[in-house]
């Protein structure tokens, strides 16, 4: 099995910081209010969202195929909602 690999960098505080997430094909900025305020820059949790509805929609359409039908097209669409405590940033649902 391959091995995939992706990057991140943080620089500066972290209400006024900014970062960058990159791995294939893909480079982009995140920062505290994309992530916790609904700032416009993507944020690590919908690459997590896509990562996930990416690998639903393949896994579907082996199960499609194996069982002779020919699907077309499989569109799926994920949310991840992060919540912030006094520990930290988590993953709610």
């Amino acid at each position: 099995m391959a091995t995939s690999k992706a990057q991140a960098q943080w620089k500066g505080k972290i209400k006024d910081g900014r970062g960058s997430m990159k791995f294939k094909g893909y480079e982009g900025a995140y920062t505290f209010a994309s992530r916790f305020e609904n700032g416009g820059s993507a944020n690590p949790e919908e690459l997590i969202g896509a990562a996930h509805a990416g690998c639903y929609s393949m896994y579907l359409s082996l199960l499609l195929t194996e069982e002779g039908l020919s699907p077309e097209s499989i569109d799926t669409k994920a949310e991840v909602t992060i919540d912030l405590d006094d520990s930290g940033p988590h993953i709610k649902k």
